[in-house]
């Protein structure tokens, strides 16, 4: 007579000890213990959605065969909405699949109210890109309509260890080349394809268990395709508000549409290039293509000289923005133009006035952070020809000084002021504002690992700031990780509401850089202990740099000393 092993389970949710049958599944255990999860700031219960095993993320079919630290998720985590989009995507694609057989779902790029995605033929027109299909409200619904059947079928997504050649034929049977070009550059024998309702596929992370847990999502026209819109964090219950952020969506199109022009229409193509020796090539292209664009909006600032005198550029965490301040600055002095530059920093108020937020911290992300009235007098000062003294905050005494330095500007002169509240209009209300130019510069990567499966602009930013920040401040790469959500919360309420107050959008994107951030992010991720609490994320960006061929020290040589790569890897000379 066979007896069940048992082994003890510590999990983090009660904060208990459990002895369980080994083999158990996850979602065994999690009936046993919760179903739900508390938010601790709202007190809002989640349906359990993974788990994380030793800080590892987990679907619940997963069985555990030994003892582990267990923590259940629900949508309020990061990994428990991640696990959601991507299985959400899923009943997606094969409710386009089932609806529109021989066409092509691409999941191209994040919008601020989800993923923005076409139905596609399979031919292409001649510059690479795809002929666009979906043509009408009509084919949406039956499509959104399609993918409720599937959900209330209540089906299970099964994962399936597959020998990785029958996995590339699968792939170009379900018409996605990409997929397949990534999976044959990864050069693995063995790679894990989900399965719904008989059809296959690869999404980089966990699945849900079964269709039934997805109530909640939308589907709403936009541009040539449609906005797939997922659960908001503050309601589980409503999908995010449609955001209609035609200048930044648009930027996102003309940078996916160049990828296809050179031929990179997701990783697996970019791994191949860069396999094929044309590592510095691209980068040639990337950077060309940036100095294009810098020099467009020095063409911009140029045409309304006399009356535009500042510049001022804004944008999230690790975007470039103070690479792309002094290469605009260049361009415009190439037209003729004299660009002085002030510190926003500069103006911050005394530190004892300094606002704090909910849990008593000093809040120097806040507009009211900054001095708003003596700000806004000196620039109409500036304005009328008049001289000022430059103020210079002091962060370590928290006082503003001044050091007798001043400041004119002459017929010629334009004043450039970087800050993350430069496109916000209550920065400057005094101010007139046809006399302001501004520029939003962000890293809108568009480029994808494969037809479904996006990358996010915020990850590429973090491995940015990751990289910068251990060489320059020497923050380790743990520290960066934790801070990360605190960043990102300051960027949705001060900067990415006023993304569409810019008169010129600058995408930092750059497609030679998860390769050349690879090189460098991969050792750093590596040295953080499965006992820190940034674990399960470095184990997530480890798993997505596994399918990206890094640069080699040689080709990173060929980036340019002036590119706002160097900004991050060192070697700037502006």
């Amino acid at each position: 007579m066979n007896e069940t092993m048992e082994i003890k389970i510590y999990c983090v949710n009660d904060k208990k000890y459990h002895t369980v049958p080994q083999g158990i599944s996850l979602m065994e255990f999690s009936k046993q213990i919760c179903t739900s999860v508390t938010d601790p700031k709202t007190g809002a219960e989640y349906e359990v959605l993974a788990a994380l095993v030793d800080h590892k993320l987990k679907e619940l079919d997963y069985r555990i065969i030994m003892s582990h630290e267990v923590e259940f998720i629900g949508y309020n985590h990061p990994d428990g909405r991640r696990t959601y989009i991507r299985s959400v995507c899923f009943v997606l694609q094969n409710a386009v699949r089932e609806l529109y057989p021989e066409k092509v779902l691409v999941i191209d790029h994040s919008l601020p109210s989800g993923l923005y995605c076409e139905i596609c033929e399979q031919e292409k027109l001649d510059d690479g890109r795809q002929k666009i299909y979906l043509e009408s409200a009509e084919e949406l619904e039956n499509i959104g309509l399609k993918m409720r059947e599937i959900v209330s079928r209540d089906l299970p997504f099964r994962k399936v260890k597959m020998n990785a050649k029958d996995a590339e034929k699968l792939f170009i049977a379900n018409n996605q080349p990409d997929k397949a070009e990534l999976q044959k550059s990864l050069g693995k024998f063995i790679c894990s394809v989900y399965f719904l309702d008989g059809q296959g596929d690869t999404f980089h992370g966990p699945l849900l268990p079964s269709t039934g847990y997805l109530k909640v999502f939308g589907l709403t026209e936009f541009s040539n395709g449609f906005c797939l819109q997922f659960p908001s964090d503050k309601d589980f219950n409503k999908v995010v508000p449609m955001q209609r952020q035609s200048k930044i969506a648009a930027t996102l199109k003309e940078y996916s549409d160049w990828c296809a022009i050179i031929g990179i229409n997701g990783i697996g193509t970019l791994n191949k290039a860069i396999f094929n020796g044309k590592a510095v090539e691209l980068i040639n292209l990337s950077e060309a293509l940036h100095e294009r664009k810098y020099a467009a909006i020095a063409d911009q600032i140029y045409q309304r000289r006399g009356k535009v005198k500042i510049i001022f550029i804004a944008g999230p965490s690790s975007s470039g923005k103070t690479s792309s301040s002094l290469r605009l600055a260049l361009q415009c002095k190439v037209l003729g133009l004299n660009p002085k530059v002030i510190e926003l920093d500069n103006y911050f108020v005394d530190r004892k006035h300094t606002p704090k937020d909910e849990n008593g911290e000093y809040d120097f992300e806040s507009l009211n952070a900054m001095d708003l009235k003596f700000l806004n007098d000196q620039l109409n000062d500036l304005l009328e020809g008049k001289k000022v003294k430059i103020p210079k905050y002091d962060f370590k005494t928290g006082v503003r000084s001044f050091e007798g330095k001043t400041m004119q500007l002459d017929e010629k002169d334009i004043l450039i002021m970087e800050g993350i509240h430069a496109l916000d209009p209550d920065m400057v209300p005094e101010v007139d504002n046809s006399r302001i130019f501004r520029v939003y510069a962000s890293a809108l990567t568009s480029l994808n690992i494969d037809e479904n499966n996006n990358i996010s602009t915020s990850d590429n930013r973090l491995l940015r700031r990751m990289v910068r920040d251990n060489r320059t401040r020497g923050i380790t790469p743990e520290e960066t990780i934790n801070r990360w959500h605190s960043v990102r919360k300051g960027e949705n309420h001060n900067i990415f509401p006023f993304q569409e107050n810019a008169d010129a959008p600058f995408n930092s994107a750059l497609i030679y850089e998860l390769p050349m951030l690879k090189y460098y992010a991969e050792p750093l991720l590596r040295r953080i202990s499965p006992a820190s609490a940034a674990y399960s994320e470095a184990i997530r960006l480890l798993k997505f740099l596994d399918y990206i061929v890094a640069l080699s020290p040689n080709e990173i040589t060929a980036i340019p000393p002036t590119s706002i790569m160097r900004e991050f890897i060192g070697g700037q000379t502006l």
